[in-house]
Formats: structure tokens, C-alpha cells, sequence
């Protein structure tokens, strides 16, 4: 049984015991996290596009990043509703430091390599999402107003692969702290609560619920998400 560890951005991350999964998969920069602690290489990385947006919590990711590698690079763009053109000028600059071509200058720049690099659109995400959800209309409503976050994103991207039988989520806290810095959107703005929490909740339960190939080694996502925990971490009491 093929097991997919998917790793997040949180402080000190409860790791399975390495008999327990067979590759790993990163979100934005948790590969400083898969370094630190001895990991392999991540097998697949998805990165949000805002984090070579120049916003501060970006530019301390791509430090995280410097000299590691990954082998897919999966590039994940903003979920933009439709904009008026006085909008869509005024955000120019944004859009073109997130485009493909910056997106891997930067990232190259930074010191990050990787085998492949996928650049897909946000239709493309969304069926993903969609087909995987088995289009629930309550989960594809609350995707449509926010996206999932970049690690719920690459936990998703692995189920689409059909490599793995079973996923293990560790790191994850649905919060915005990081295990590399102090996230400066905590200050910015007054909560460590992440945005993306309550469509990340929702598109766990479902996932749980219509598979039963999910679990986690954190104890915030089991008492929050109802994602089981693992059963050698359970054993061991670590989460």
C-alpha cells in the first residue's frame, strides 16, 4: 500500500515513523521542514504563485527554500474571481511577478531546483477539486469563495495522481505559522488563523467521509477536521 506523506508548513511537525510512508509531498516551503528532519526529497511540491508576489511572508519562504530541491514543481495560481479592468490594471505588477516566468526565475534564483515543473490553470484545480469531491455543490461553493491552502491543494494534487492508496498529513495546523520564521501576516493581521481554514475543514471532512484512506499525525487536525489518526502514532501517544 503505497503511502503518501503530506507535509506541512507548522512548527515542529509530528512525523510518522519512516516504515509508515513511501514518498513525500511539500506545500510552499515545508521542504525546509523535510530537510531538517531528514526526509527525502519530496516527490512532488506545490507552491502558491503569491509567495514571489514580494509580500513578506514570501520572501521568507523563498529563503526556507535556498539549496533544497524537489521533483515535481506544481505551480498554483490564484483563485481570482472576475475583475473589473480598473482592478485588473492596478494589480498588474502583482500578476506579472506571479506569472510562470517570474514564478521559476525567482524560485531559481532563491536556490530551488526541481525535475518538472507543472503550471496548470485554476480551471484546472478547481475539476480537480471537483472530481475528487465527487462535485458536492457545498464543497465547490466554499472552494469557488476561497481556495483550499497550498498544503490541502498538494494533498489533493497526490490523491489525483492514483500512485498512492493512502495519505498521512503532518505539519498541518490550518494556522499561519511557519516552522522556518515568524510569519509576518500574524502581525499584519492580528490572528494566526489562516483564511483558507474553514473551505481546508470542510474538503477534509468530505475527503474522510467518501474515501477512508486519510489520516494525520497531528491531533489538531483529528479534533478539527475529523481526519483519524494514524494508528503507530496513536500507539506511541506523539500526537
Amino acid at each position: 500500500m503505497p503511502t503518501l506523506l503530506v507535509l506541512g508548513s507548522k512548527p515542529d511537525p509530528v512525523l510518522p515513523p519512516a516504515a509508515e510512508f513511501d514518498a513525500v509531498a511539500c506545500a510552499n516551503a515545508s521542504g525546509y521542514s523535510a530537510d531538517r528532519h531528514g526526509l527525502p526529497v519530496p516527490a512532488l511540491t506545490a507552491i502558491s504563485a503569491v509567495m514571489t508576489s514580494g509580500i513578506g511572508s514570501g520572501k521568507q519562504s523563498l529563503k526556507a527554500l535556498h539549496g533544497l530541491r524537489t521533483g515535481a514543481l506544481y505551480l498554483v495560481p490564484q483563485f481570482d474571481k472576475q475583475m473589473k479592468l480598473r482592478k485588473k490594471i492596478r494589480t498588474l505588477p502583482i500578476t506579472i511577478k506571479t506569472s510562470p516566468e517570474f514564478f521559476k526565475f525567482r524560485l531559481k534564483q532563491a536556490g530551488y531546483r526541481w525535475s518538472t515543473f507543472i503550471n496548470r490553470d485554476t480551471a484546472f484545480y478547481q475539476q480537480m477539486i471537483d472530481t475528487l469531491c465527487r462535485h458536492d455543490s457545498q464543497i465547490m461553493a466554499l472552494v469557488t469563495e476561497k481556495k483550499p491552502s497550498t498544503g490541502v491543494i498538494a494533498l489533493l494534487i497526490g490523491m489525483s495522481l492514483g500512485r498512492y492508496d493512502r495519505f498521512v498529513m503532518s505539519g498541518f495546523s490550518f494556522e499561519l505559522t511557519h516552522a522556518y520564521a515568524d510569519n509576518p501576516e500574524i502581525h499584519q493581521r492580528g490572528t494566526t488563523l489562516s483564511r483558507h481554514a474553514p473551505t481546508d475543514l470542510q474538503v477534509l471532512r468530505h475527503l474522510v467521509d467518501l474515501y477512508g484512506n486519510l489520516f494525520t499525525t497531528e491531533l489538531t487536525v483529528n479534533e478539527q477536521a475529523g481526519v483519524p489518526l494514524l494508528a503507530s502514532v496513536v500507539a506511541t501517544g506523539d500526537a
